[in-house]
């Protein structure tokens, strides 16, 4: 077994939002990065409320892999936020189970999923006896017939705990920024979310706003009753024009010549996955529209970023955002980045390539807002949901040892066959693994009295003992809050509602991963309490943004108190974030 490593820093405990003092301001690292207007803070609070606030989410955008092609990246893309806004260099999810919709819901409302409650992709639901998938809702269908059973599910494995198509807010328990800049406004501005994925536009769309996804299976964006009786004129019109087929019989392809990208010299990898014929090496081939993964292989490739990009651009237009002087707000959260991880590692050429064309397609993005709203009414902030492993074949190669899990063999170990024998069990003990939760047989523990604390207590000593598994803690000790006062303890506690978590929570040892979802075999998997996978960027700019580096520990529940201190408006209900005050120093033309 690999060496436990250091657990993560003091970011990871809760915090006062009061504790926030002027020592901390003095002891605020700036570095100005030498390309840089050279623009000095005055100390003056911004005064201009902007005519839209722009939410950018790239899902699975780990906090170096900006800079670390940054000698490639364009001018307006990334670097308008790196080179003319307010960037803070460590900046940490604060909870342990960094998931698509963890870290989404807690960008959005600024809360711990431990409040806001999307504590995982998915979770079981004991008053149901089933796992649910986290923004299911039965009450709400889709407007498009059949578009919610996507044909992909190998590589979005969680959807499957879905049994209907419908899709709402309403496991969300508290508000999103979106919801209170719609309360202050008495409902005047306009509050959209837009992403391949659906949990990725419905967490950003909040309570009050619309929220529009990409179905796979009908090859164009779709929402549910939850938001529309019908469908809004132009997205039909949009939808018409059928955007995604005009990549039948085309591929992707390296925008440079390869011998250009760090990566150039490892095309093929063992690890790599190659899914459904896309291949392991460029070009990449997405194949006819007719295929049945054609729309899937998209959004592993830049192209679904795209797809989204030209969507969130038909929308800005057709709803007038930022034209009148109540602020309105779009979260865009981008995909490919993470389906890219997933499938081919975050250090391949295809990662590499992957964020040089992202980064012009926020140069796009940005564009078009300049166009239609203008920069300077625009108040911009960029982060990620989570961070992303390295593939552990790559790490190996590197002299680090990494390995995968298989919690489905968990049950059958010596160890815990022993324990049931103890307990007069001679049936499963374990009855499933939603990430992070073990879950336990609570039929046959209550009919043998055995009690669960003592039951959960006993398994959680065996499983910390297997290969891979770095802590295990019982959801009675965490009732209880009698723990060590530990990083990653309190961590865990973020991330821990006594509702919907399972019976044990697992943190797997730095750089040990699930591997088999559902038969895939995919290159790594997120969702640990480690730096790789809780590092993101936090970036601010557009309005009077002053241009700095910020190198002081900041978490990214700050963000939505953010962006709520500088519209003047209340935080979201469940808000555990602090106003980032450098965002709010003006600055001298």
């Amino acid at each position: 077994m690999i060496q436990k490593r250091p657990e993560p820093g003091e970011r990871f405990k809760r915090r006062n939002p009061c504790s926030f003092t002027l020592a901390v301001l003095i002891a605020t690292v700036i570095l100005m990065p030498a390309c840089a207007p050279n623009r000095k803070p005055t100390g003056k609070e911004n005064t201009k409320t902007p005519k839209l606030v722009l939410q950018i989410t790239i899902d699975a955008l780990r906090g170096d892999l900006v800079t670390r092609y940054y000698d490639r990246l364009g001018e307006n893309g990334f670097r308008y936020l790196w080179d003319g806004g307010t960037v803070f260099v460590d900046a940490h999810h604060s909870h342990a189970n960094t998931e698509t919709i963890v870290g989404h819901a807690t960008l959005a409302t600024g809360a711990h999923p431990a409040v806001h409650g999307m504590i995982g992709n998915i979770w079981y639901d004991r008053t149901i006896g089933r796992t649910v998938y986290n923004i299911e809702d039965d009450n709400y269908k889709l407007l498009t017939a059949g578009a919610g059973v996507d044909q992909d599910a190998e590589i979005d494995s969680t959807q499957k705990a879905a049994k209907s198509d419908g899709r709402s807010p309403s496991a969300i328990m508290v508000t999103t920024f979106g919801d209170e800049l719609a309360i202050h406004t008495a409902g005047r501005a306009r509050i959209f979310g837009v992403s391949v994925k659906d949990r990725g536009a419905v967490s950003m769309a909040g309570h009050v706003g619309k929220a529009f996804w990409f179905s796979k299976a009908g090859g164009e964006f779709v929402t549910s009753n939850y938001y529309y009786d019908s469908y809004p004129d132009w997205v039909v019109q949009w939808n018409a024009k059928k955007p995604a087929a005009s990549y039948s019989g085309k591929s992707w392809d390296l925008l440079n010549k390869q011998g250009n990208y760090l990566f150039g010299d490892t095309d093929d990898r063992p690890w790599e996955t190659d899914l459904a014929g896309f291949g392991r090496t460029f070009p990449h081939s997405f194949g006819n529209v007719d295929g049945k993964y054609f729309t899937t292989l998209l959004t592993l490739s830049p192209a679904g970023d795209r797809l989204t990009l030209d969507f969130a651009k038909t929308l800005i237009d057709a709803e007038q955002l930022g034209k009148d002087a109540v602020p309105d707000y779009l979260g865009i959260s981008f995909s490919s980045t993470d389906y890219v991880g997933h499938i081919f590692g975050p250090s391949s050429l295809e990662s590499e390539d992957n964020i040089l064309q992202l980064d012009r397609t926020l140069a796009d993005l940005f564009s078009y807002v300049d166009e239609t709203v203008g920069l300077e009414n625009t108040l911009i902030v960029l982060s990620a949901d989570h961070g992303t492993p390295e593939v552990p074949g790559y790490l190996n190669e590197m002299g680090i040892q990494a390995g995968y899990v298989e919690p489905k063999s968990w049950d059958r170990e010596p160890a815990l066959a022993e324990l049931k024998k103890q307990f007069g069990i001679d049936k499963e003990l374990i009855v499933g693994y939603d990430h992070p939760y073990v879950y336990l047989n609570h039929e046959v523990i209550q009919k043998k009295k055995l009690g669960l604390a003592r039951v959960e207590k006993a398994v959680a000593e065996q499983l910390i003992q297997f290969e891979g598994i770095a802590q295990a803690i019982s959801s009675s000790a965490l009732r209880e809050g009698n723990l060590p006062d530990t990083a990653l303890n309190h961590a865990i506690l973020n991330n821990f509602n006594p509702n919907r978590s399972g019976d044990i929570y697992i943190v797997f040892e730095p750089h040990w991963f699930i591997r088999d979802f559902d038969g895939l075999e995919v290159a790594a998997t997120h969702g640990s309490p480690w730096s790789y996978d809780t590092f993101v960027p936090i970036a601010f700019g557009g309005l009077d943004i002053p241009a700095q580096h910020v190198a002081r520990s900041v978490q990214t529940v700050d963000i939505a108190a953010t962006l709520a201190a500088y519209l003047g408006i209340k935080p979201p209900s469940g808000s555990a974030g602090v106003p980032l005050v450098e965002v709010f120093a003006d600055i001298d033309d």
